[in-house]
């Protein structure tokens, strides 16, 4: 499986973007989907998460309200809808994906991974 993720850019706080993460395999349906980020010094954390048919979803609390994730399993593609962006929010934001389970929450449950794309929010 290889994924591939867009949409990170420079925004203001208090804007939004859309992140989205296309995957190259047929079978996008079977894998649970998760967001990641990445701040400079810090460790990967979770950000949120959703079930292989879109209907369970969870986030991290400090990013609850104000993000939503959403997949399209038509079009092989996860979404992550950012509203409200706060400075803190910087990082850059992988996309995940596995077969194992479903809902996770730890990095090193997911065994596919995209590059990252960088979200840069100035104050």
């Amino acid at each position: 499986v290889q994924l591939v993720e867009s949409g990170g850019g420079l925004v203001q706080a208090g804007g939004s973007l859309r992140l989205s993460c296309t995957s190259s395999g047929r079978t996008f349906s079977r894998y649970s989907m998760g967001w990641f980020r990445q701040a400079p010094g810090k460790e990967r954390e979770f950000v949120a998460a959703i079930s292989r048919r879109g209907d369970s979803t969870d986030y991290a609390d400090s990013v609850k309200g104000r993000f939503t994730i959403s997949r399209d399993n038509a079009k092989n593609t996860e979404y992550l809808q950012m509203n409200s962006l706060k400075p803190e929010d910087t990082a850059v934001y992988y996309c995940a994906a596995d077969y194992r389970g479903q809902l996770l929450h730890q990095a090193e449950e997911y065994a596919y991974w995209g590059q990252g794309t960088l979200v840069t929010v100035s104050s």
